[in-house]
């Protein structure tokens, strides 16, 4: 197993395709803090955080068994891809179980977090207001205002209605704005 600790992500995802049993507990034990991370961001309705982190190493153990290096994405970017869709779509699923079928939200980006100690909530608060400025840091105003609203949930033709910008122009700013996250996160 220690070997293991000195490959590629990439190279750890095409043994487990190939049943190495080593190479996927490696990249699971690489990917955790990850998960949790993209986990502690949303509130499932009726669910715990728990239930959260469980979804995205189910969306960890997809990415691993279908990443192609071939492809021009790295592991680790794929990885949270497929990571924050898989937390993304449990907690669409539970809010369209809801009798308002709506999400609740703690401000422009964030769920409300399920964080029951308050100062354990005023460190989650700080977490988010930290990463919210790096990131918006790297954006300019329309990309950092295009993407909050797409996590915020809105699809591209509602941005357009509350910015006030043409779809070509919305579409291209959140392309953009996933491009430099990505980029920012490889570092």
């Amino acid at each position: 197993m220690t070997e293991k600790k000195t490959i590629t992500d990439e190279r750890l995802a095409e043994l487990t395709q190939q049943g190495d049993k080593q190479a996927q507990e490696q990249l699971l034990l690489r990917y955790q803090k990850l998960v949790r991370f993209c986990a502690r961001k949303f509130f499932l309705v009726g669910g715990e955080t728990e239930d959260l982190i469980q979804e995205g190493m189910m969306g960890l153990l997809q990415a691993m068994n279908t990443y192609k290096q071939d492809a021009s994405a790295t592991f680790k970017s794929f990885a949270y891809l497929c990571i924050c869709r898989r937390i993304m779509d449990a907690v669409k699923l539970a809010a369209k179980k809801q009798p308002s079928g709506k999400l609740v939200f703690s401000s422009e980006l964030d769920f409300i977090p399920s964080i029951p100690d308050p100062d354990a909530q005023m460190i989650y608060i700080d977490e988010q207001n930290e990463l919210m400025q790096k990131i918006g840091g790297i954006l300019s105003d329309l990309e950092f205002r295009v993407f909050t609203l797409y996590l915020g949930g809105m699809n591209l033709v509602e941005i357009c209605s509350s910015t006030g910008k043409e779809y070509k122009s919305v579409d291209n700013a959140l392309q953009r704005a996933k491009n430099k996250i990505q980029a920012w996160l490889k570092k």
